[in-house]
This record gives C-alpha cells, sequence and structure tokens, in this order.
C-alpha cells in the first residue's frame, strides 16, 4: 500500500486536488447551460467517479507488502472492520447529497459564489471537527484564524450574488423584456419534451449558425435562460442560497467521517482488528455516494424538480450530448477526493481541507468559460476581489498550519 510519508508530498497532493475540484463543477456546469438534463448529467458523473475510486483502490492500495497493522485493499475487504465501514459510508451518503443539491444551487446562484460558500462552510465546520479528531497535530495559533477569514468569505459571497444578481436584474429591465416574471411548471416557460430532445441534438449545429450575444448583457441572460436546462430568472433569491448552504452543512460532514474511519478515534473496532486504509475508506466512501446518487437521480427522471422536464432511463441512455463532459467529471472529482485523502492521512484532515480553494479555480472559469461577472457594477467587482482576498489569505494560512501524523 503506498502511504505518503512527509507534509511536502502531502501538500503537493493537496494542490494538485485543489487544481482538479476547481475544473468539475465547470465542467458539469458547462453541459447545464447547453440544455442536457442534470438528471442525465450527474448519472454519467457519479458512474465515473465511482469507478476512479475503484482504479484508486486496487492500484494504490495493493502497492508493496501487506502489513499487520497497514494491510493492503484487498486483505482488508475479508476483516471485520464494519463499525468503521458504515463511518466512511455515511460520509459518502453526505457527500452525494452535497453533490445532487449543488448542481441546481450552481444555476440559482453561480458557480464561483457557491463554491466560495460550501467550500468556506467546509472548512468552518469540518476543519474544526477535524483539528480535535486529529488529536491537535495542527498549529492551531495558525488554523483558526485561517476558519475565521473562511467566515468572513462566506459574508462577502453571499453580498456579491445579491449584488450580481441585481446587476442582472437591471440589465434585464434595460432590455425591456419582462422574463423576470417567467414561472416554472406548465405555465410560460412549459417545454414539448421531444422538441427541447431534438434541440439538445443539433445544439452544435445552432450555435454556429446563431449570433451570440456578448456576455454580461441582457440579451446574453436571455439566451443563456433559454437554452439552459435549470431556469433561474424569476426564482426566490433565498430559495437559491439555501440550496447553497444546505449542501455546505453536507460537505462538511464528509472529511471528518473519512478521519473518523481511518484512525478510530470513537474506538469503535474490535481489539486487534487494524485501522481502515484510506484507500478501503474511499471505496466504501464511493460505494454508498454512488447509489444514493443513481437513485436520486433516477428518482428525478420520472419526478423532476426546479422546472426541470422529466425523463427516462431511456432517454438517458441515448443521450450522447456532452457525455464526455459528464465523465470526464466525475474522474476529475474521484481524484480529486482521493488525493485529498491520501494526503490528509499524512498532513491531518484539517490541512487538508485548504482543498477547498478549489473556488480560486473554478471563479476563473466561471469568468472565462461562463462569462460570468462581465459589464458588472463596481460595487459587485469590489465585493468579488474583496472575497478572492480574503479566501487566498485563509488558504495560505490553512496550510501553514500542516502538522505531521505519525504512524506505527
Amino acid at each position: 500500500m503506498y502511504v505518503v510519508e512527509n507534509k511536502g508530498g502531502a501538500i503537493a497532493l493537496f494542490l494538485l486536488a485543489l487544481l482538479l475540484g476547481g475544473s468539475m463543477g465547470p465542467a458539469l456546469m458547462f453541459m447545464e447551460r447547453k440544455g442536457r438534463l442534470p438528471q442525465h448529467i450527474y448519472l454519467d458523473y457519479s458512474i465515473a467517479n465511482f469507478l476512479v475510486a475503484v482504479l484508486i483502490a486496487v492500484t494504490f492500495g495493493q502497492i508493496g507488502e501487506s502489513k499487520a497493522d497497514m494491510p493492503n485493499f484487498f486483505t482488508q475487504l475479508s476483516q471485520d472492520n464494519w463499525p468503521s465501514v458504515l463511518i466512511a459510508m455515511a460520509g459518502g451518503l453526505a457527500l452525494s447529497l452535497g453533490n445532487v443539491v449543488i448542481q441546481y444551487a450552481w444555476a440559482f446562484v453561480g458557480l464561483s459564489v457557491t463554491n466560495i460558500i460550501t467550500s468556506s462552510m467546509i472548512v468552518i465546520l469540518g476543519t474544526s471537527m477535524n483539528y480535535f479528531l486529529d488529536g491537535r497535530i495542527n498549529r492551531a495559533e495558525l488554523l483558526f484564524p485561517g476558519v475565521a477569514c473562511f467566515l468572513v468569505a462566506v459574508f462577502l459571497g453571499a453580498a456579491v450574488h445579491s449584488s450580481n444578481a441585481k446587476d442582472k436584474e437591471e440589465k434585464i429591465s434595460i432590455l425591456g423584456t419582462n422574463i423576470s416574471t417567467r414561472t416554472y411548471g406548465d405555465r410560460e416557460i412549459s417545454r414539448d419534451i421531444a422538441h427541447e430532445e431534438a434541440l439538445r441534438n443539433t445544439d452544435d449545429n445552432e450555435h454556429n449558425t446563431s449570433v451570440e450575444a456578448k456576455p454580461g448583457t441582457a440579451e446574453f441572460i436571455e439566451q443563456l435562460e433559454k437554452r439552459r436546462a435549470i431556469k433561474v430568472i424569476g426564482s426566490n433569491k433565498l430559495l437559491g442560497l439555501g440550496l447553497v448552504f444546505f449542501a455546505g452543512l453536507c460537505y462538511s460532514i464528509f472529511s471528518p467521517s473519512i478521519n473518523l474511519a481511518t484512525n478510530d478515534q470513537w474506538h469503535v473496532l474490535k481489539k486487534g482488528v487494524p485501522h481502515l486504509v484510506v484507500y478501503t475508506a474511499f471505496f466504501y466512501f464511493s460505494v454508498s455516494g454512488v447509489v444514493l446518487g443513481v437513485c436520486m437521480n433516477v428518482l428525478f427522471l420520472y419526478r423532476p424538480m426546479a422546472g426541470v422536464p422529466g425523463s427516462t432511463i431511456r432517454a438517458y441512455l441515448n443521450d450522447w450530448n456532452g457525455r464526455h463532459w459528464a465523465i470526464l467529471a466525475g474522474v476529475v472529482c474521484g481524484l480529486c477526493n482521493g488525493f485529498q485523502f491520501m494526503g490528509g492521512q499524512a498532513a491531518g484532515y484539517a490541512t487538508a481541507d485548504a482543498v477547498q480553494a478549489l473556488p480560486l479555480v473554478s471563479t476563473f472559469w466561471d469568468v472565462v468559460l461562463f462569462g460570468e461577472y462581465r459589464r458588472s457594477s463596481r460595487k459587485t467587482y469590489i465585493l468579488l476581489a474583496s472575497m478572492l482576498t480574503m479566501f487566498v489569505v485563509a488558504v495560505a494560512v490553512l496550510l501553514a498550519s500542516a502538522g505531521h501524523r505519525k504512524h506505527n
């Protein structure tokens, strides 16, 4: 089994994980804004994510000889470690539920603000729990000021969302298009599903022939609203923020659960039974996550939410439009989680939450790929810059607090 032995190697894994994690959301959001149903996107994503976890377990988890206190992945599958397995699976359920919710939160609130708030909540709640679970191996004089910076970033993120939403409303009012009154269901935005499927299949051809509005303009916002799968204009601002905060609560649980599963701070294992290695914990974590994710999105195919059209399993299997983007997102997320857990086992899971710097990457994609914040007000730009600056400071302080876990 491959084990990260030093703090430098762990920090390298954290940095790689945050680059990968920050690129996951844009890949998923890209297809939703092109009109692909979020149920279809998430089914592809969750399956790919699980397969990556299996691949990491059977490769890194099998490197070298199996030891009595650190058995290889296959050896550990037959051991009596179910209490720790259930803790790991609880973390997988929490992460998967958060992922299901966040795909709608991205649409309502925006990629960068959503990721800033959820990542900050992970650090504020999850990192604090991990600090005590890790036996206080991190430097508290640096760790908790970093957590405080994340808390400030949460409030700044909410302010950015409110200001940016107001900017969009003003652009739309100038255009003179009363699309803020559109509603969900079978009313003004009701669509023929068969017609929508045809539109998705011909999306690439239409993109080349239609005239695209410039990002940040009212015309761009209106075109996006007509094309995307999740309709957001005219929605309650508190709905989006509510989804964001619920996802953040779910996310704050998954890292402490892996910590508990691999280090057994609650002493739930029988005497003589070795702790779960990080690869076994990650495997079971991903098993529960894929089961919940698939079940919920199959349900959403037939009972959709947030005004999204319904679908069927057959329609999902035949929908290859943008499937590669969803699979790529699943692969990227699987690697991100795996690297975060591998590094956390060496340097402490509290420091591993520095991976939550991923909004710095996702904000870059949000601006470049989606044209978010283009032609916004000065107030929005000031708030956005303040939020990102506070986030950079918080992450730097958090990384500086890294400790080193001693292996027996």
